[in-house]
């Protein structure tokens, strides 16, 4: 929690956040809908709710149906305005989490523009061959100069929106109460087993509407993958292995978590979320390495980290050589992925169905 001194700057920042919410409320500024399906996929939090694996879930649960595009701020890149991502960009041109999208998934379209209404506008004048059908707006809950067919509202499990506070005093860019615009709300990082009594009192704690359905996901690891001139296999078992962990994301605690349950014998470097990393700070990660005084000693980042250093151009041989990352997926708990698969799709379809009818209506009588 922040420092007591800063609760009264809080209820200023909660108030001007409250006010501009009842100005979009009350119709007093305005909201641009679509007949195009689109998704926001967003949070409450400041960071570390895991929007990029969820956005990715959507990506791969609807590319083989619909034509996609994912767009997003590009946050922390040095450009401005709305450009499309290519498997030749960089994290400084378009963004660490977007280039990591694209590398996943380069038969989508994936953009970034900081003006949303902008960006989609953009995405729809593509000729029809590539033109989306469904848009996924990446972190885009507070952007309300859109409103979109589906709200997808994520918050940690470890720490429930309505147990925090807003900025600067907590981490919330706005109050709990407008979790409300959300007709979806994911409760994310869970414990693989979550007991019953467990999802009742989240249920009771979020106070979940009727019009609202309430999910929830753990974090899924995979097999530790080799990166720039490192040769080495893949690694599925690690324990026993000694691990230089490092990593500029919002927050790392449930990788090392998982990392110290599997029997790796970790040593942590930690930067701030979306670190620029610098050639000192790559060396003295490779001298963390060396202090194992181990050949076999692994250096580990996750997909995110590397988008930003795979551009760097000096880096040092440990780095270079002994670089591994580890792919992160989320999984669904209980018996509601498939729920959820099919509200998602269901949604896509109908609204997909009537974008182009009304396209083509469109198109006859112009």
């Amino acid at each position: 929690m922040g420092n007591i001194f800063l609760k009264p700057l809080s209820w200023i920042y909660g108030f001007i956040t409250y006010i501009r919410n009842l100005m979009y409320d009350y119709k007093i500024f305005s909201s641009k809908e679509y007949a195009q399906p689109i998704i926001s996929i967003g949070n409450i939090t400041v960071g570390g709710t895991g929007k990029t694996p969820h956005t990715e879930y959507l990506i791969e649960l609807l590319k083989s149906k619909f034509k996609i595009a994912t767009l997003s701020r590009g946050y922390k890149r040095k450009t401005t305005g709305f450009l499309e991502v290519k498997e030749s960009s960089t994290a400084q041109e378009v963004g660490d989490e977007p280039l990591q999208m694209k590398m996943k998934n380069n038969d989508i379209v994936v953009a970034v523009d900081e003006k949303r209404v902008r960006g989609i506008d953009n995405l729809l004048a593509y000729e029809t061959s590539t033109r989306p059908e469904v848009i996924l707006l990446d972190d885009a809950f507070q952007h309300r100069k859109v409103n979109p067919g589906l709200h997808i509202l994520l918050t940690d499990f470890n720490r429930l929106i309505t147990q925090d506070h807003i900025l600067p005093y907590g981490r919330l860019r706005e109050s709990a109460e407008e979790r409300y615009r959300a007709q979806i709300i994911i409760v994310t990082k869970c414990p693989e087993i979550l007991k019953p009594i467990e999802e009742r009192l989240i249920i009771k704690e979020l106070d979940i509407k009727p019009f609202q359905d309430l999910f929830f996901t753990t974090l899924s690891y995979g097999e530790l993958e080799p990166q720039l001139n490192n040769s080495s296999p893949k690694i599925t078992d690690f324990s026993g292995k000694n691990i230089v962990l490092f990593t500029g994301i919002a927050n790392p605690e449930s990788l090392e978590s998982y990392l110290t349950k599997n029997g790796a014998n970790l040593k942590t470097i930690i930067y701030s979320d979306h670190y620029q990393f610098k050639k000192n700070d790559l060396v003295k990660v490779s001298d963390e390495w060396e202090s194992f005084h181990d050949e076999e000693a692994i250096l580990l980042t996750t997909e995110k980290d590397m988008m930003r250093i795979k551009d760097m151009t000096e880096v040092p041989d440990i780095i270079d050589n002994k670089l591994f990352t580890i792919p992160l997926k989320v999984k669904f708990i209980g018996e509601n992925k498939n729920y959820f698969d099919k509200k998602i799709v269901k949604y896509v379809s109908e609204n997909a169905s009537n974008f182009n009818i009304s396209t083509k209506q469109y198109r006859a009588l112009h």
